[in-house]
């Protein structure tokens, strides 16, 4: 079992040694590179060191409940959230990964930070320093906390589309290309969410 309070305390620590002489830092993430469906979206979160959220963490450990509870508090404690997304017409424009570094540009274009940590992504050209971080979502708090946001957004949007688009079971893969999704991709063809570039061997 995770000890929750010192398991944030450890993820703060990391940002800690970013934030010397008042730097501001921020974390910033993506959700939704490889679905077959929907926009990807990215976060850009400025977090307060204290009072400390214990259930921040990366997404994907935690629970749709959890992280929907999680998400409310960082939108209520966060000193700055950005959002960025990108539609599934552009990335089929643009590729993946430049329509990533355009949603993550648009998530940090107004938000006061002296550093961006990043999970991953590169070459974004952000008005501060950035520093790539593998795994940051497991490493980083503020990241963390920018890939919690990054995912709720996300998912609810896939659950708007799965009211347009029943057929896909939008609400339940998140657009991501499970079997059921295929099957219904092979016997109904795309909607004009499906990213073409993504699907062609499946229509």
């Amino acid at each position: 079992m995770i000890d929750r309070a010192q398991h944030a305390a450890e993820l703060m620590t990391f940002d800690r040694q970013y934030r010397t002489g008042g730097l501001v830092v921020a974390g910033m993430d993506e959700v939704g590179r490889g679905p077959l469906a929907g926009n990807v979206v990215t976060a850009c979160v400025v977090m307060p060191e204290e009072p400390l959220i214990l259930w921040i963490d990366d997404s994907k450990k935690l629970s749709e409940s959890r992280r929907e509870k999680v998400f409310d508090e960082i939108m209520s404690r966060a000193l700055y959230v950005g959002i960025g997304e990108v539609t599934p017409q552009e990335i089929d424009r643009i590729n993946i990964l430049e329509a990533t570094r355009k949603a993550m540009r648009a998530a940090a274009k107004e938000v006061p930070a002296d550093i961006f940590l990043i999970d991953a992504v590169t070459g974004l050209g952000l008005n501060g320093r950035e520093v790539p971080i593998i795994k940051g979502d497991a490493t980083s708090y503020s990241i963390a906390a920018a890939s919690i946001v990054a995912k709720v957004i996300r998912d609810r949007q896939m659950k708007d589309l799965d009211r347009l688009y029943p057929e896909y079971g939008f609400a339940r893969n998140k657009g991501y290309g499970t079997k059921e999704h295929i099957e219904a991709l092979k016997r109904t063809g795309p909607c004009p969410e499906h990213r073409r570039s993504f699907i062609t061997h499946f229509v």
